[in-house]
């Protein structure tokens, strides 16, 4: 009886703004998650991260420009020792517009399709794994607003890119949330640059979000067991977080890194 009484106060009552939201996931993010989860909504919230996406992607091609870009792509790939200037030149100007597109394409469809991908993960871990009744709108919507906490790196990605130095910029690492943007690229190997960029302070605060919000979401089964998949989570979320805004070019310039091909090297190969 006690339920059923506290369920129907809770449908009576009206659920937060989406500025309150927004503004409760950064000072009070049990609360606004718990109201989330009582009564969900995502349009909003994943509308903000798209456009704080777009925001950094314009950025970045703006001041820093889609040919340096592929420049510091080309530098930073294996292939750069083989290939001459001229070369370079030509790998630069044939891939800086194919570039463009793919950072334009991905800035506005990519934060979507990562966290409904990371939604669906959520969703299989609280109701197969712990035994609750969640509905996926309910779990995309707690992705959705635990992931509000990447405007704050976006932002700050943003303040980077537009004030800073576009030679001195790494429009990969942006933002000073890990101990890669710390370390030259160029003065250390591939693995030990990867390692310090992995675990970002961002992803890591979204993940501890996220898991408050499926402990809610799951209802009593999950409370305090979510935290247990933080791990695997976050090593899925290592190649699939297009949800930061700057996690965007970060992609596209090291799928451009392993696409990277000096013009004549084809060539070669098929002969």
């Amino acid at each position: 009886m006690g339920d059923v009484v506290a369920k129907l106060a809770d449908a009576d009552t009206l659920a937060q703004s989406f500025p309150e939201r927004l503004l409760g996931i950064f000072i009070s993010p049990a609360g606004t998650l718990a109201d989330v989860a009582r009564k969900p909504g995502f349009v909003a919230p994943l509308i903000a991260l798209v456009l704080g996406t777009i925001a950094v992607t314009e950025a970045v091609l703006w001041k820093i420009g889609p040919e340096r870009i592929m420049r510091m792509t080309f530098e930073q790939s294996r292939r750069a020792s083989s290939m001459s200037p001229e070369q370079m030149d030509q790998a630069v100007r044939q891939g800086a517009p194919i570039g463009a597109i793919f950072m334009h394409i991905i800035g506005v469809v990519g934060a979507p399709i990562a966290l409904l991908i990371v939604a669906g993960l959520g969703l299989l871990i609280v109701n197969l794994i712990f035994g609750a009744q969640a509905k996926f709108k309910t779990v995309f919507s707690l992705i959705c607003y635990a992931k509000l906490v990447s405007l704050l790196g976006s932002l700050m990605a943003v303040a980077v890119i537009v004030f800073g130095d576009p030679d001195h910029v790494n429009a990969q690492n942006p933002v000073p949330a890990n101990v890669g943007f710390f370390v030259n690229p160029l003065a250390v190997s591939k693995p030990i640059y990867t390692l310090a960029s992995f675990a970002d302070i961002f992803t890591l605060w979204f993940l501890i979000l996220a898991a408050i919000g499926l402990a809610e979401g799951g209802g009593r089964r999950t409370q305090g067991q979510a935290f247990v998949d933080l791990p695997g989570l976050r090593g899925f979320l290592g190649d699939l977080d297009f949800g930061n805004g700057w996690s965007v070019h970060a992609r596209v310039i090291r799928l451009q890194r392993e696409w990277a091909v000096a013009p004549g090297e084809k060539d070669k190969a098929n002969s």
